[in-house]
């Protein structure tokens, strides 16, 4: 079975082919659309994408973003890192081993110390045996959520509202009695959105990505009709949005952020119905309503914090949509220098 390698770098390269081979893949994911590699390296990543081809079609491939790691910067040593993927056959071992290890040479020959990936697997034995069969190793520090909840939005509107849990329903229809209008915003509503996102970012004590940061990532996929930015108002005001993006079957939120005035009009479960309403417009099967704490991974019924923190309060907003909880196989690490790259994990 002969394989080849193209990668962004080289002639022949087709980022159009990229991109529909990322939108058709069973594993396939908007981080590894070349517009999230173009979104990272306007803030300080590199992007190369690897694909692999056979009988001259692309049947496999990566998105590995690059970054300069404190200190060792001028030393020309790069942290490099796959957020959820590589897109491959993991069980087709022929296939899996042509892929890494043309990923790996093309990590270590721009000066690659560590490779972390993110593949979208779930977290079974199974799944866990492929990855430390091509020489990868579990860490405890991931990048993305590694619990998530999957909403099935595949059954006519009225079973996907069934599904969720009854206050859940009864605020979304109260949001639409108050007069809470939710519409597809506009380059002009990116500005009222990112100081929503302060906002929020204030009130909840965490950080958020800086102005520019936000229109890029609408300039990039709004174009591409891979994202949508939905804005909740009440009388003209702007009272919460949110980002969405949409990968073949599948549809993310990704990010949201919410004023301090009405809120008792429930402006954001409105939103995320909206947006689910949106992705099944467009042919769309889940929705990904984007993190949740671990702790939910690894036992459902685990107790909320009172008052709840971190990511608690995400999850007691997300519980009620009837989605399914699902916690994937988490972050692993192929070291290529392994003394340098403990340390560089402590680090």
């Amino acid at each position: 079975m002969a394989f080849s390698v193209l990668t962004s770098q080289e002639a022949g390269w087709d980022e159009a082919r990229w991109d529909a081979f990322v939108e058709g893949h069973p594993r396939g994911h908007f981080l590894q659309f070349s517009g999230w590699g173009a979104l990272k390296e306007a803030f300080g990543w590199e992007a190369l994408r690897v694909g692999l081809l056979q009988d001259g079609r692309l049947v496999a491939g990566a998105q590995v973003l690059f970054r300069p790691l404190p200190g060792l910067g001028r030393m020309g040593l790069r942290f490099a890192y796959i957020p959820k993927g590589p897109l491959v056959a993991w069980e087709d071992e022929a296939q899996a081993r042509a892929l890494l290890d043309a990923v790996h040479g093309v990590v270590r020959a721009r000066g690659g110390l560590l490779l972390r990936v993110e593949p979208e697997l779930r977290d079974t034995p199974e799944h866990r045996v492929w990855l430390q069969r091509y020489g990868l190793n579990p860490t405890a520090r991931w990048i993305q959520p590694r619990t998530t909840v999957w909403v099935d939005i595949s059954p006519a509107e009225e079973v996907i509202l069934a599904r969720m849990k009854q206050k859940w329903r009864y605020n979304i229809r109260l949001a639409g009695r108050k007069g809470v209008v939710v519409r597809e915003g506009g380059e002009e509503d990116v500005e009222r959105f990112i100081a929503l996102m302060q906002i929020t970012g204030d009130r909840k004590a965490f950080g958020v990505h800086a102005p520019e940061y936000y229109r890029a990532f609408w300039r990039i996929f709004a174009a591409q009709g891979r994202a949508v930015l939905l804005m909740a108002e009440y009388e003209g005001e702007a009272l919460a949005g949110i980002m969405v993006g949409r990968c073949g079957p599948h549809a993310y939120y990704l990010y949201g952020a919410s004023g301090n005035r009405h809120r008792n009009l429930m402006p954001s479960h409105l939103l995320q119905w909206e947006a689910m309403r949106w992705a099944k417009a467009r042919g769309c099967t889940g929705y990904d309503l984007w993190g949740v704490p671990d702790e939910v991974g690894k036992d459902p019924d685990a107790p909320i914090p009172d008052p709840p923190q971190g990511m608690w309060g995400v999850w007691r907003f997300k519980r009620g949509f009837g989605g399914e909880i699902v916690r994937y196989v988490g972050a692993w690490d192929r070291a290529y220098y392994p003394l340098v790259g403990r340390i560089f994990q402590r680090v």
